[in-house]
């Protein structure tokens, strides 16, 4: 056997596990953007009702506002693809 062939199936082997992907916590990044949106309708749920007291700011409302919306559009947006996906699953023949 030649040395370079074994040379490089000791590097094929030592290189294989860097290829295999880490353990990752399931659900991760779905879950902080599930956060990340119910903190969002949170603040600006806050700041409208301090808005209708009279103690915020309206420029500040208004930006709350608008993230919120993009949120929302944002949320259904997924929500569509994942439904769109779901239904191509199902059309697919067994």
């Amino acid at each position: 056997m030649d040395i370079q062939s074994l040379s490089a199936a000791h590097s094929y082997a030592s290189a294989r596990p860097a290829t295999k992907p880490g353990p990752a916590p399931e659900g991760a990044a779905l879950g902080g953007a599930f956060q990340d949106f119910a903190s969002t309708l949170r603040q600006s749920e806050a700041l409208s009702q301090s808005a209708m007291t009279g103690q915020a700011d309206p420029h500040a409302l208004v930006q709350a506002l608008a993230q919120t919306e993009l949120a929302v559009e944002t949320a259904v947006t997924v929500r569509n693809k994942v439904v769109e996906a779901y239904q191509e699953i199902l059309r697919m023949p067994v």
